[in-house]
């Protein structure tokens, strides 16, 4: 009779079958990918925080010039992406099987690269061009959501109705607005 004692019942009170199951470990060759971004992204971050004006002409101390807190942070991401990237190669990355895209992964890089036009329309054609900085936040929200709405794997999602575009265009609108008065009234930071 070798029934379990108390002592090994799991200390949860739940039995093996509702014990969490870890994810997988991400391949090495997709961790080597990201490694590359990180490093790049980081880099660029750097050279664009060194070429940043110093303000020496107005006798800023030199540790509160705009671009240190970016550049240290930038070059945290290289240090970072190379560590990933040391990480990766040494698990056989160069070396791993090219695996094909799964959907689930071809729907978060078409998410992740939807998400990258979208930021990079909002930072560059709709702020800084004469539009005001709540009329254009509220475009890039509503956009956004009737855009990620528009691509869901839901398929009531999918379907953009007058009862959506209120909905979008109202979190558009307020969040924008709420934004906009935070930054002006109570941090004191124009926008453009």
């Amino acid at each position: 009779m070798n029934e379990p004692s108390p002592q090994d019942a799991p200390a949860s009170g739940l039995g093996p079958e509702a014990a969490p199951v870890a994810d997988p470990p991400a391949p090495a060759r997709a961790d080597l990918h990201d490694a590359i971004g990180w490093v790049v992204l980081g880099a660029a971050i750097v050279i664009a925080s060194w070429r940043m004006d110093r303000l020496t002409a107005q006798n800023i101390n030199p540790y509160t010039i705009p671009g240190l807190v970016p550049g240290l942070l930038g070059l945290g991401m290289v240090l970072v992406g190379a560590i990933m990237g040391l990480r990766s190669w040494r698990r056989g990355a160069l070396h791993e099987p090219i695996e094909p895209a799964s959907q689930s992964q071809r729907m978060q890089r078409k998410r992740a690269l939807l998400a990258t036009i979208l930021c990079c329309g909002y930072s560059l054609v709709l702020i800084g061009r004469g539009i005001p900085f709540w009329l254009a936040s509220t475009i890039y929200v509503t956009g956004s959501i009737l855009l990620f709405d528009r691509i869901s794997s839901d398929p009531t999602k999918r379907r953009i109705n007058a009862h959506a575009i209120t909905k979008a265009l109202l979190i558009g609108g307020i969040s924008s607005i709420v934004v906009w008065l935070v930054f002006e009234r109570l941090f004191l930071v124009r926008l453009p």
